[in-house]
């Protein structure tokens, strides 16, 4: 690891690009198909965890093989919205804005990666981008620290070189516990209240918040 380098780690759902809610939906309605009525608000404050947990929290423990078949129909529901996602406002300018002041950009998500192939088409800043995790970096996703500190190898910074923004509570608490300085964003429908106890050390209303207050940030001054 260097001792010059710093580094933004970035979830994306919700985070960088608006689909936190086609999530919910598409949750929502895999398990409408195997016999179990969610409400959409409970389907959202879970949305952003290790799936597994995400299913356990709201329809209780499950075979595994329930599990798997609700994550199957997830997947196959969201890949169905995939056309309404849009990358945030300003995102594409804030991740090249950070990149030509020098800091390293990791993408860290849990998604699978071909989520990621597409979020990434969505976002489309390829070229300010260092380096990306997915849902097979890892056993467990989010609130274990697991994805972020993968992040940070892939970033080759310390943790006290680096920051996470993310929009959950789950990204909070991922980051404090891989010692990386938690910042939210509110653009995935979380209150600040949720995210500042969670430990983020401000939350901004969006990437194009974000952006013009940057400065806010100590690493990146």
């Amino acid at each position: 690891m260097t001792d010059d380098r710093i580094a933004a780690l970035f979830d994306i759902d919700g985070t960088l690009v608006d689909s936190n809610y086609l999530h919910v939906e598409a949750w929502q309605h895999a398990f409408q198909t195997l016999g179990e009525d969610v409400e959409a608000w409970r389907v959202h404050r879970a949305i952003g965890q290790d799936s597994s947990l995400l299913i356990s929290s709201l329809v209780g423990d499950r075979e595994e093989s329930w599990v798997e078949r609700a994550t199957e129909l997830h997947g196959k529901n969201y890949t169905a919205l995939a056309p309404r996602l849009r990358a945030f406002d300003r995102t594409r300018h804030l991740l090249r804005t950070l990149s030509d002041r020098g800091v390293v950009v990791v993408l860290a998500t849990s998604a699978s990666p071909d989520e990621l192939d597409i979020l990434l088409r969505v976002i489309d800043a390829d070229d300010a981008i260092d380096a990306t995790t997915n849902a097979e970096d890892v056993d467990a996703a989010k609130p274990k620290p697991d994805i972020v500190e993968v992040a940070l190898e892939r970033a080759g910074v310390d943790a006290s070189r680096a920051v996470f923004i993310g929009d959950s509570v789950w990204d909070m608490k991922a980051a404090e516990r891989a010692g990386v300085s938690p910042f939210g964003v509110l653009s995935g429908g979380i209150a600040e209240s949720l995210l500042t106890e969670a430990g983020a050390r401000i939350a901004f209303e969006n990437p194009a918040d974000l952006l013009a207050r940057l400065d806010e940030i100590d690493l990146f001054r």
